[in-house]
């Protein structure tokens, strides 16, 4: 009886550890990703960026929104013109690392990021959030970034799927980096290859 008890137990936990699934999005569906540099792919060629290299394995029709330089409050702003244009499935926000360079407060960082994905939902639109590592010189020449703590704090307020430890995994990784805070071509390999997994896993993707 105690071994049936431990087994369940054991089910039990490895369920739940697969966490939430979400329906699919199908092929050919819009897809936005909001983005800055990252998204936009600024430290490699074109076509190198991570949204083009996901829409290659899921087969969205990504729009890659990412414009370097841009900070929460301007993804904010472009935002309803895009949900207009292109009427999504999906939204993927990747935005909150040049706030994080100005030390823009963090309350007002997740307070824009908060709206964004307010914003979406109230227009249907399935939402994931991508985090973005902590501003740290020492961690990155050591090869240690890790997230930034407000994007698990936002996810769980808003209750909107997470993919962690992406770019905080490439950028930890001088092999994988242009510069400091910017992917190369195989970096973005990596993260596009990462994203599809984590989007696999959560069910958004075949």
């Amino acid at each position: 009886m105690k071994r049936f008890v431990y087994l369940l137990i054991i089910l039990i936990l490895a369920s739940c550890s697969q966490g939430e699934k979400y329906p699919p999005i199908p092929k050919g569906s819009a897809v936005v990703v909001l983005g800055d540099s990252l998204s936009y792919g600024t430290g490699a060629n074109q076509g190198e960026d991570y949204p083009t290299l996901l829409a290659k394995t899921t087969g969205w029709n990504i729009i890659n929104a990412g414009i370097p330089g841009d900070t929460t409050a301007g993804g904010l702003e472009r935002l309803p013109e895009l949900l207009e244009e292109h009427q999504p499935k999906l939204l993927i926000v990747e935005l909150g690392g040049n706030d994080l360079l100005h030390q823009t407060p963090h309350s007002e960082i997740m307070t824009n990021l908060k709206n964004i994905l307010t914003l979406a939902k109230a227009q249907g639109v399935k939402t994931i959030l991508v985090a973005i590592p902590e501003i740290s010189a020492l961690k990155a020449a050591v090869g240690n970034l890790s997230d930034h703590p407000l994007y698990e704090t936002i996810a769980q307020e808003t209750a909107t799927p997470l993919i962690e430890d992406v770019f905080s995994e490439v950028l930890s990784e001088r092999d994988l980096k242009a510069d400091q805070i910017h992917p190369n071509a195989r970096g973005y390999g990596v993260v596009g290859s990462d994203m599809y997994k984590a989007l696999k896993q959560l069910g958004f993707a075949g």
